[in-house]
C-alpha cells in the first residue's frame, strides 16, 4: 500500500515578549530568525530539538530540511496528528558560524524552561544527546541509554530519542526511531480515553 505521507511546513509560533533577550546570544547575527516554535502551541505533545535548522534553500523558497521530514514521516507512521505536537528548539536560532556551545546553550536553556512553564505540555520529548544532556543536566546522558523507557523533567513525563537527522545518516535506527514513537502515541492516547 502506498502511503500518502506528505511533507509539509509547520506555520512558526510568534515570538512572545520574553524571547526579544533572546537576541543577545553569540549565535544571533543580524540576519537571524529567532524561531521560537512551530505546530500547535496548544499542543499535549512538545519535542525539543537542538536547533530550527534550515528554513529556506539557496534561492530564498521555504522548504522543509531532512530533519523535519523524518520526524513528521515518524509521526505519521505512529498516528500522532500534527495538530498534537509543537515543535521548538534548545537554540532558538539556527548557528551560521562558530560559536561557543556551552555558552550558547547554557544562555539559551532558561528560555526553553520559561517557555515550558508558559506552555504547560503533557509531554516533553528530547531529540539527540544535546537536548538530553541539556535537559537531564548531564554531559554524559547519551540517548542510547535513556531511550525506551519514560523519564521526568520539569514535572512532565519525557521521552527520549534518536535526532531525526542521526536516523536519516543511520538507518538502522529506524526502527528504534519508532519504538519511540509508538511508546508516545500509546500512552498519549491512553490518556485521552
Amino acid at each position: 500500500m502506498e502511503s500518502s505521507f506528505e511533507p509539509k511546513l509547520w506555520i512558526e509560533d510568534k515570538l512572545p515578549k520574553e524571547a526579544e533577550g533572546y537576541r543577545k546570544c553569540e549565535i544571533c547575527t543580524e540576519k537571524s530568525r529567532v524561531i521560537w516554535g512551530e505546530g500547535n502551541p496548544k499542543a499535549p505533545v512538545m519535542i525539543i530539538l537542538d536547533n530550527p535548522g534550515a528554513r529556506e534553500d539557496k534561492y530564498g523558497n521555504a522548504y522543509v530540511c531532512g530533519t523535519r521530514q523524518t520526524l513528521q514521516r515518524a509521526l505519521d507512521e505512529a498516528n500522532i496528528a500534527p495538530d498534537d505536537i509543537y515543535v521548538t528548539y534548545l537554540l532558538k536560532c539556527r548557528p551560521l558560524r562558530r560559536y561557543n556551545k556551552e555558552e550558547a546553550r547554557a544562555f539559551s536553556k532558561p528560555f526553553l524552561i520559561q517557555q515550558i512553564a508558559v506552555m504547560q505540555p503533557e509531554f516533553i520529548v528530547c531529540l539527540g544527546d544535546i537536548v538530553v544532556q541539556a535537559m537531564f543536566d548531564d554531559r554524559d546522558a547519551r540517548v542510547k541509554d535513556l531511550r525506551g523507557v519514560w523519564h521526568e523533567i520539569l514535572g512532565r513525563p519525557c521521552m527520549v530519542s534518536y535526532h531525526p537527522l542521526a536516523v536519516r545518516r543511520r538507518p538502522n535506527l529506524m526502527r528504534l526511531f519508532m519504538e519511540d514513537w509508538d511508546m508516545l502515541a500509546r500512552r498519549l492516547f491512553a490518556e485521552r480515553q
